[in-house]
């Protein structure tokens, strides 16, 4: 199997709509075929799965897997329609949800991040000042900053260019609520389609501002921040400056360290979960309880955060040990 376009994480971002990950066989369902695991869902965790279906696949090379990225709601909508075997989420599970069958099982975790262009002519002041949950609102929320001198206290005219997801994603939510909203529909902006396509968006323009699943703001080789674009650290105790204790954006691991440690809030830190329709069992229950165990061993390597000892167990205890 090969991945396309893998390039949206190793630095060149593109404004892909859906990352498959393609068969060598054909169809699902024929006897002469290998078992195959199908995927959808969350930007988030794809790196993640793509990642844990690599290494799944060295220990059993009879299983095939077809994953693709469009977004939270594509992979809830997706498994509990019975598309696909697993769904990928990137938010809590809802009540709804799971009285429509969806089992949701944590397996690790990461964040949203604000991003920036590397050229925002207020560049200097933002790092220095950070961005405050009520300042995003103000962003995203109502409306009321619309100028990259209000944003800072400083007379910079230039209007900012707002960017949120297009698509139903985890993302959205989960930055809506550490803004003070409920959903991402209370947010507003450009609607752009995927975490690649906010990225790129950002990228290509010195006024724009965005967020981001960690692993679309970093790039997966080097850990720096993909070129063009910048993460805006978040001022956590408002006191208009970004202090030592709060600066740990220069790498990717210096974030996902701090989310470990809680130094970075949640939201818009949040576990992110493999669901089916209902109890998994077979093959699907064997790679998600291989997740949960000796699939942890390359989650900080790619980029994303552990669970405790004791939410990886109630994740076995639901696949059933």
């Amino acid at each position: 199997m090969f991945y396309s376009p893998a390039k949206t994480t190793v630095g060149k971002v593109t404004a892909a709509l859906v990352l498959v990950v393609s068969l060598a066989y054909g169809c699902r369902g024929s006897s002469a075929q290998p078992p195959t695991i199908t995927i959808s869902g969350a930007f988030a965790l794809y790196p993640m799965v793509v990642r844990w279906s690599e290494e799944y696949r060295a220990l059993h090379p009879e299983v095939q897997f077809d994953i693709q990225a469009g977004g939270a709601g594509k992979g809830m909508s997706d498994v509990l329609a019975g598309a696909v075997d697993i769904g990928m989420v990137s938010r809590e599970i809802r009540a709804e949800e799971t009285e429509q069958g969806a089992v949701g099982i944590a397996v690790a975790k990461d964040a949203v991040v604000a991003t920036m262009n590397a050229d925002n002519p207020v560049l200097e002041q933002l790092l220095a000042t950070g961005l405050t949950p009520e300042a995003g609102a103000g962003i995203w929320l109502t409306g009321d900053i619309t100028t990259w001198g209000a944003l800072v206290g400083s007379g910079d005219t230039n209007v900012i260019h707002v960017f949120t997801r297009a698509d139903s994603c985890g993302a959205a939510e989960v930055w809506a609520k550490y803004l003070g909203g409920e959903a991402q529909e209370d947010l507003l902006g450009t609607g752009v389609q995927g975490d690649p396509g906010v990225a790129e968006a950002v990228r290509q323009d010195p006024l724009g501002i965005g967020y981001n699943n960690l692993n679309f703001a970093y790039d997966s080789k080097t850990g720096q921040p993909i070129e063009g674009l910048l993460v805006i650290p978040l001022d956590l105790n408002g006191d208009g400056t970004i202090s030592a204790d709060e600066d740990f954006y220069d790498t990717r691991e210096e974030v996902a360290q701090a989310i470990a440690e809680g130094r970075y809030p949640s939201p818009p830190s949040r576990a992110l979960f493999l669901v089916t329709k209902g109890k998994p069992d077979g093959i699907i229950a064997d790679f998600i309880r291989w997740v949960l165990t000796d699939g942890q061993a390359f989650v900080e390597e790619t980029g994303y955060v552990r669970l405790t000892d004791a939410q990886l167990q109630e994740g076995l205890q639901l696949v059933g040990e």
